[in-house]
């Protein structure tokens, strides 16, 4: 059931920002919920982003847990991690990817949300993942052998020991701070409308938003890399309709191309080889 609820800090603090609020959202990456909450996470980062940090923390709970991050840690080289597939490795890819900085870590769930979205490959296997780091241009030894490190667990783990902290009991849910640590966070769990998101962090606030401008549409793909047609219609407050023509355009002048899904399209900048 979708709720508010105020909780006080976590024991982890945020890290200082110079930005007003600090946003923890929870995702669990196997479940849809949790990825289409991106496209209203990618409207409020267009119109305010100036406002506001974001922290991505990994919940998802897993009984066998343990047992995988054995399996894991166990691996001397990654010839003997190429067949395993297991439900716990996107999360510890994503903490391995971190290890080489916060960017490098987004790209890397950017990208792990890109081949979710396609359906094309399985996620859960170490030899996707793999080909994930090679893609954002990660270190492939370095990834590789944080992958089999402890330090990559015990991050995923620091993920869940926030989640209990918080008492977060359903995926995904949004945590707000602002900069007065006195003050109690607000959680929000279940998915919303954007314009509830947009109205709680103008309450955190307390001042009236202004939006920046969105940027021109390969601005947006360049920062985004893949969208969908209603995404782009969101983040313009245009028609699907409009979006289409639009991204049809783009298509005719080769500077990105479509994906085919399952259940709808997306596009991408097109490769230049």
């Amino acid at each position: 059931m979708n709720h508010l609820q105020l909780v006080t800090e976590p024991v982890s603090t945020p890290v200082s920002t110079s930005k007003p609020v600090e946003l923890y959202v929870f995702i669990d990456l196997l479940q849809p919920k949790s990825w289409d909450l991106h496209c209203i996470i990618r409207k409020l980062q267009v119109n305010y982003g100036q406002y506001f940090s974001i922290r991505f923390i990994l919940s998802t709970e897993l009984s066998s847990l343990n047992v995988a991050c054995h399996r894991i840690n166990n691996c001397t080289s990654h010839e003997e991690l190429v067949d395993l597939s297991h439900p716990v490795l996107p999360s510890i890819a994503v903490k391995a990817a971190e290890l080489q900085g916060k960017k490098a870590g987004h790209r890397f769930l950017m990208k792990l949300l890109e081949y979710y979205r396609t359906e094309e490959k399985n996620i859960r296997s170490c030899n996707i993942l793999t080909d994930i780091a090679k893609e954002v241009s990660l270190d492939i030894e370095e990834f590789e052998a944080d992958f089999r490190s402890l330090e990559a667990s015990r991050s995923f783990q620091s993920d869940l020991c926030i989640t209990r902290e918080m008492d977060v009991q359903e995926v995904p849910s949004f945590v707000f701070f602002n900069e007065n640590i006195e003050d109690e966070g607000l959680k929000i769990s279940g998915n919303y409308s954007y314009e509830v998101y947009e109205h709680i962090l103008a309450e955190m606030l307390d001042e009236e938003l202004i939006a920046t401008q969105p940027p021109t549409i390969e601005d947006l793909f360049e920062k985004y890399n893949t969208l969908s047609v209603f995404e782009v219609a969101s983040i313009y407050n245009i028609s699907e309709q409009v979006a289409e023509r639009e991204l049809k355009k783009k298509m005719l002048q080769q500077k990105i191309e479509r994906i085919s899904c399952k259940n709808n399209s997306l596009f991408r900048l097109k490769a230049i080889y």
